[in-house]
């Protein structure tokens, strides 16, 4: 086999549209998109429909003896096996990789390259993340300017990291659309770029230190803000926005000051709202769950048990002023 490697992909620069071969040729690279058409196998679940910002997850089903080819990718990817095993010849840079592929292993293939895959695949979650979503990190990464970004080609890797949150990302999608998932993937988004960061970038940050906090005003318009639109999905550059930060930061900051996640604040919020509905109002709680930005009743049911120690029924008899009207518990 005869294999061209390509020429090196500027990841710092998020135009990234077109690189040139070994030959000189202006190529096109492979967009999210794209790359769907090009695969003779399509996913069997996929993050695709849901409208979700961030990374893009592709689940596919164990094939075998395959020889594929492709043009680089505008996108970075990471692929990690959730079960079984399978063996496999992976081609980039003009390096041969042979190896198995078994539960809990991962690989990055960065922007930008030509690659060749040989053999079995066992069932894979492809994580394809945008090149601006990581390069929006790094600008947050160093007092002297953006970090430079140029992630590490790994060919094999056991990242604890990488299953946690790509496993996390593929619970999301098994699960029915609600409002709270775009926040959840915007965050996990975000973590896998910081992580792909610290972990597979050649450049390494610079420590800050007597980083400030939200201000007191700052954390009035959050909350604010959070409490006119709980009926609905908040997203985190949404809330980044109200505090004139970038995302990445504002979830550092925001951590730091309230000492809770963006998620869990929220939440809190809609269960607070919830509990007092119940308390003050006779709104039956299916209802209820809507107002306060619930998908529906059992995940208002789960959600508050979990916050408050029991069901939103069992709390309506204990606090309420009125009847459940027949709601489930």
């Amino acid at each position: 086999m005869k294999f061209h490697p390509p020429a090196k992909l500027s990841h710092a620069a998020s135009d990234g549209v077109r690189r040139l071969s070994s030959a000189g040729e202006a190529l096109p690279l492979l967009s999210i998109d794209d790359i769907l058409d090009r695969r003779p196998y399509k996913p069997v679940i996929t993050t695709r429909d849901r409208g979700w910002g961030g990374v893009t997850l592709d689940v596919h089903s164990p094939h075998f003896n395959i020889s594929e080819s492709y043009a680089g990718l505008d996108h970075h990817m990471i692929t990690f096996c959730p079960s079984g095993s399978s063996k496999l010849t992976q081609i980039r840079e003009g390096k041969v990789h042979r190896g198995v592929m078994s539960t809990g292993m991962s690989l990055l293939m960065p922007a930008g390259y030509d690659s060749t895959w040989e053999g079995d695949t066992g069932q894979s979650a492809r994580l394809r993340i945008p090149i601006s979503l990581v390069a929006n990190a790094a600008e947050e990464c160093d007092w002297r300017g953006p970090l430079p970004v140029e992630l590490r080609n790994v060919f094999e890797a056991r990242d604890a990291t990488i299953m946690h949150l790509g496993l996390t990302l593929l619970l999301e999608a098994q699960k029915s659309p609600h409002p709270t998932q775009r926040l959840m993937v915007d965050t996990l988004s975000a973590a896998l770029a910081i992580h792909l960061l610290r972990t597979y970038n050649t450049f390494e940050a610079i420590e800050r230190s007597g980083e400030p906090r939200l201000g007191k005003h700052e954390i009035t318009r959050l909350t604010e803000y959070i409490e006119d639109n709980l009926d609905r999905s908040i997203g985190l550059a949404e809330l980044a926005g109200v505090v004139n930060v970038s995302r990445f930061h504002f979830i550092r900051l925001f951590k730091r000051t309230t000492g809770m996640t963006p998620i869990d604040f929220v939440e809190q919020s809609r269960i607070e709202r919830a509990r007092s509905l119940i308390t003050d109002t006779k709104i039956p709680l299916a209802e209820i769950a809507l107002m306060t930005g619930f998908a529906d009743q059992s995940h208002f049911t789960r959600r508050f048990r979990d916050r408050v120690g029991c069901t939103p029924a069992a709390y309506s008899r204990d606090h309420g002023r009125r009847r459940t009207l027949g709601s489930r518990s």
